[in-house]
């Protein structure tokens, strides 16, 4: 089968053996999947080993089983790829992501493959079998969407509460509309226009471009709150998002980072946190039942993404990789 695997920095597609079923679990066929900032990152800087297969936003077909579970040969599917053990210290206090077993588990060999083995547990906790007409492109934010949705509970919102997302690309779009879905006022910000329309487009309460930060910080309050706003979710990691973050929170509010930053990353103003009293807290990856929420917020059309995809064939994950950086496209999708 074909893969693309990491050599030296750099994606190149090799010829490799299909996974074998030695265990409980089933063999899938990849239709295709979605490229994460987290892929990327990981390429960049150089936090895999050679060899390694990425991408985890995966849908395709069940092609050999053998499993306690429902499915069955010829089911399309969608999935995640962590498994929690739900009897540790982590997954008792729903830190479900820091469980060392979730940590260790993934599928086999990775997403940018043409067929990928997944156990049992993948198949009995993180995997959903499609019965609508949803796009596979569409489908694929499952695994995304349910980090996003774990973000929002993480960030232990009130009544009625606005909230500012710091970046606009397809994780800050989804942020959005997972805070709408909740409850709560999404307001988003970005340096790009066209993001910043799409935002408005999605149904944000209300979305801004950033300029001057301090000119920004005071018309978003003049139009929200004169205090500021009551959270932050910081999807994107830059310097300036952090500057933003700590300028638009009201006294009291939250800021939830969302978003690896640079190791040289300018340090956290702790003053602020002491004498604002500002809640900091992050969140990180999704459970079985974020997943799940996702799944059903996607196939009943509740949280919108047709049309933020890019689609490239196996051979040019280098190509989109490059795209995705330079933001010439929102999101790609590798089509197997």
């Amino acid at each position: 089968m074909k893969a693309a695997v990491l050599k030296s920095g750099k994606i190149e597609v090799v010829e490799m053996p299909i996974p074998e079923l030695k265990d409980k679990g089933a063999i899938v066929k990849i239709s295709g999947c979605g490229l994460c900032g987290s892929d990327i990152v990981k390429l960049k800087h150089n936090s895999v080993p050679d060899g390694t297969v990425l991408g985890h936003e995966i849908v395709g077909e069940i092609v050999k089983i053998d499993s306690n579970s429902d499915f069955e040969v010829g089911d399309e599917i969608v999935m995640g790829h962590h498994v929690p053990c739900f009897e540790c210290t982590y997954c008792f206090g729903e830190n479900y992501s820091m469980c060392r077993k979730f940590k260790k588990t993934n599928i086999v060999p990775g997403g940018f493959s043409e067929y990928i083995y997944v156990s049992e547990d993948h198949l009995m906790n993180t995997v959903f079998r499609l019965t609508s007409a949803i796009s596979e492109e569409d489908i694929s934010f499952t695994e995304p969407l349910a980090c996003c949705i774990r973000c929002v509970k993480r960030t232990q919102l009130d009544f009625n509460a606005n909230v500012l997302v710091i970046g606009l690309g397809t994780i800050g779009l989804l942020m959005g509309q997972a805070v709408r879905e909740f409850g709560f006022n999404a307001y988003g910000i970005d340096l790009i226009p066209e993001r910043v329309e799409l935002a408005r487009k999605l149904g944000f309460e209300g979305a801004f471009r950033l300029g001057n930060l301090e000119e920004t910080v005071s018309d978003m309050k003049l139009e929200v709150n004169p205090s500021g706003f009551d959270a932050i979710i910081m999807t994107s990691g830059a310097d300036k998002a952090l500057e933003l973050a700590f300028a638009a929170v009201r006294d009291g509010g939250t800021i939830n980072v969302f978003s690896s930053v640079k190791s040289d990353a300018t340090a956290y103003p702790n003053n602020q946190i002491y004498y604002r009293e500002l809640t900091v807290t992050s969140s990180y990856s999704s459970s079985p039942a974020d997943l799940e929420d996702a799944f059903n917020f996607l196939q009943n059309n509740r949280v919108k993404v047709h049309g933020l995809t890019t689609v490239y064939p196996l051979e040019k994950l280098n190509e989109a990789i490059t795209d995705t950086l330079s933001n010439k496209i929102m999101k790609a999708y590798i089509k197997l």
